[in-house]
């Protein structure tokens, strides 16, 4: 576990059905990930594991956004073939990857190229309390689950 001062960026993104202003959430958690592309097996995993996990959530009074690069209509079609009922955050300008520093080199296939480590990061009333780094997907919206319960005294 770490955890590193870094604060919300006050100003708006698009998601799969409005936009958000992440110091605007409306809930007392907050959990932001971070994820390569949609509609690829890791990434499904981790969505697809997240979502059925978001009622256990919502009882923990938290909200949950996945972020990548990808499209807002990339989003919308991800999360209707997945029937995922978490909101997605469009980033195609990296503005919250550079925030987080979640863009890193990584080898595909034998060629370095600049893509996002898959990361994640837990929020109380806007302030950062737990990190995660290089995540693997199997398993990881459990785990956020189970320190969110450590985190909150349940």
């Amino acid at each position: 576990m770490t955890t590193e001062s870094i604060s919300l960026p006050n100003q708006s993104f698009l998601t799969t059905t409005s936009e958000v202003n992440l110091t605007e959430v409306a809930t007392e958690w907050l959990i932001l990930y971070f994820y390569p592309k949609d509609s690829t097996p890791g990434c499904t995993t981790q969505a697809v594991s997240f979502s059925g996990l978001k009622d256990h959530f919502d009882a923990l009074n938290t909200t949950i956004f996945g972020v990548s690069r990808d499209s807002v209509k990339a989003h919308q079609n991800f999360t209707e073939k997945q029937a995922l009922s978490i909101n997605l955050i469009s980033d195609k300008e990296e503005v919250l990857c550079q925030h987080f520093d979640v863009i890193k080199e990584k080898n595909m296939y034998g060629k370095k190229v600049m893509g996002i480590e898959r990361s994640s990061f837990i929020f109380h009333n806007g302030t950062l309390v737990k990190t995660y780094r290089k995540v693997k997907a199997a398993g990881h919206a459990e785990q956020v689950l189970e320190d969110l319960k450590m985190l909150q005294g349940k």
